[in-house]
């Protein structure tokens, strides 16, 4: 069995590169997906969430609006760092929890996509790290269209994020995602094809 971890700053098309190894056979955990599901209503990390940042980051249904709690630590890197040390040992059980358990089934590829596997400390749990990178110009253009954000807004998320250099430094694979999707397409099936399994 191998683990490919795929990351990269926001917009830089990490989840269509994980989707795309998914379509060749790959199982996927997708970490921020574990994140959603580790601070539902009741949870530990909920109320330390709470406790950490008020009510004002409640949506009406008693939820954590995921809107409100970015805007707040995307602006601010002593909040993030904060969010992150509540949030990441628990997504990290989990997904070495779920790594185990598609291991005993015997499964031979596993994608896993988290925005933050190099920051959080998670490269020892990935047999190859892939990272996906994009110009500037073109994430925002992306967030834009996708998510429709400002251009100050992303400006300032990835001045938050580590910079794509120093990402890239670190992989195995780096992932150039500003091309055709066919282009990436084939790219990624070329690497998938030269898996070790």
């Amino acid at each position: 069995m191998i683990v490919v971890g795929i990351t990269g700053n926001l917009g830089t098309g990490k989840t269509t590169v994980a989707q795309m190894l998914v379509d060749l056979g790959a199982v996927h955990i997708n970490a921020d997906e574990l994140g959603h599901e580790i601070i539902r209503p009741n949870t530990e990390p909920y109320t330390e969430i709470l406790a950490a940042f008020g009510k004002s980051i409640l949506g009406a249904d008693g939820q954590l609006d995921r809107v409100k709690l970015s805007k707040l630590v995307f602006e601010n890197k002593k909040a993030l760092a904060r969010l992150n040390r509540i949030t990441h040992p628990k997504i990290c059980d989990l997904v070495k929890h779920q790594i185990n358990e598609l291991r005993q089934a015997g499964t031979k590829v596993i994608v896993l996509e988290a925005a933050l596997l190099i920051e959080a400390g998670w490269k020892p749990l990935v047999d190859q790290l892939w990272v996906t990178t994009a110009p500037e110009a073109i994430i925002v253009e992306r967030l834009k269209k996708s998510r429709g954000l400002r251009q100050e807004e992303v400006l300032s998320r990835l001045r938050n994020q580590m910079p794509q250099e120093e990402k890239a430094r670190q992989a195995d694979v780096v992932i150039n995602t500003n091309c055709l999707i066919d282009e990436l397409s084939a790219n990624v099936t070329e690497l998938w094809r030269a898996l070790p399994v």
